[in-house]
């Protein structure tokens, strides 16, 4: 099956997907000449293996190591040093500078944008745009009379990343397809600094050999579950038909049997807004002390108020706290005001609110200690 096919798609849609690669710890080793070629980790502080965050990005050579987002830094830590005792050159641990990731992010998309007038900004690092020939693409038109099709989509996307790699000196991703799904599969497929095209009928050819977790939505657990039946492999779980996996599965069974076929016929959405304001803090100990714990949630809730009100929001509605006990389990538990609130007093009532049963029966039992809290403003307008 060919990665570059230049046939059109049975709809005429021609979706693309851009990532930026490794985005965060791209940016650092850009702006910093001491760390090119270095292994770069952007998260919590790894406190020589005691820290208790987690990773937030890692480039490509720290994967090399093992180490990837959402990996615990104590464990970034151990494959730092294990590949230090094997002679190579030991991870840099960054806290990350989220402001100028924003600000590189909104020059990104510009870029995007004199392209293609139809953008979804998914991330800080990733947007969807419509490249069929029905769609307005504003730079395009200006290019000259190119034909429409995969061709012109390919052309546009080697712009794309040129235009970005000149200005911003980093890389992107893209993947181009017959929808929003398999834009975004394709886009990991040559990372980094890779170019995807699958056609329409290519597209259960390019999905059945592919593992289950390439699949949006299904995670670690879920890969379990499937993997105890003998799946692993797209080509596996299409073995069972519609009625068996909604019996397997509920409603959300329904929705993979259309994804395992690349069907997807979600429309993008042009208007980008921040889905969450939030902050959250991991504990050195793990503990139950009804003050400390409460004194930290406060101390989130000055900073997530700094950073709406330093936002172009005007006000939330949804209050979400975050806690996580020793044993990795973790909780969310939400309110919904009457009516939306822009002050930093509503945001600490609500957040304590939340929180004052985690310290009895109700939320918490067994009384188990606390690992990390967080709190979060949500439905902002």
């Amino acid at each position: 099956m060919s990665l570059d096919s230049t046939k059109l798609s049975n709809d005429g849609r021609i979706i693309a997907h851009l990532d930026m690669d490794a985005f965060f710890a791209a940016i650092e080793e850009r702006d910093n000449p001491r760390l090119k070629g270095r292994p770069i980790v952007v998260g919590a502080d790894p406190m020589e293996g005691h820290g208790r965050g987690v990773v937030s990005t890692a480039n490509y050579k720290a994967r090399e190591y093992g180490i990837r987002s959402a990996v615990p830094i104590s464990k970034a830590w151990e494959f730092s040093q294990k590949a230090k005792r094997e002679g190579k050159p030991e991870a840099v641990f960054l806290d990350g500078h989220y402001k100028k990731y924003g600000e590189v992010s909104g020059r990104i998309m510009e870029i995007v944008r004199k392209y293609s007038k139809t953008v979804e900004q998914a991330s800080v690092d990733e947007a969807y745009f419509d490249l069929s020939p029905r769609a307005e693409l504003s730079e395009y038109r200006e290019l000259g009379s190119r034909p429409g099709g995969f061709d012109t989509a390919k052309e546009i996307c080697r712009e794309i990343k040129e235009e970005i790699k000149e200005k911003e000196k980093l890389t992107a991703s893209i993947g181009i397809g017959p929808n929003k799904l398999i834009a975004k599969i394709a886009s990991d497929m040559q990372k980094p600094d890779g170019l995807t095209i699958i056609n329409s009928d290519e597209v259960e050819e390019f999905l059945e050999p592919l593992s289950i977790r390439k699949i949006p939505g299904i995670g670690p657990k879920t890969e379990q579950f499937f993997n105890a039946r003998g799946i692993r492999i797209v080509r596996d779980l299409k073995k069972y038909n519609l009625a068996e996996m909604e019996e397997m599965l509920g409603k959300w069974g329904g929705d993979l049997y259309d994804k395992i076929r690349g069907i997807d016929d979600s429309e993008i959405t042009e208007e980008y807004e921040a889905k969450s304001i939030g902050e959250q803090e991991t504990f050195q100990v793990d503990t139950l002390d009804f003050k400390f714990i409460f004194e930290r949630m406060e101390s989130l809730c000055q900073d997530v108020f700094r950073r709406f009100k330093e936002s172009d929001f005007k006000s939330y509605k949804t209050v979400t706290i975050t806690v996580r006990f020793s044993g990795f389990e973790t909780k969310n538990r939400s309110h919904t005001l009457p009516k939306p609130a822009n002050t930093l007093k509503i945001l600490t009532v609500e957040s304590t609110r939340l929180l004052m049963p985690f310290f009895d029966s109700r939320e918490n039992p067994k009384r188990e200690l606390i690992r990390l809290v967080g709190v979060r403003v949500e439905k902002m307008k």
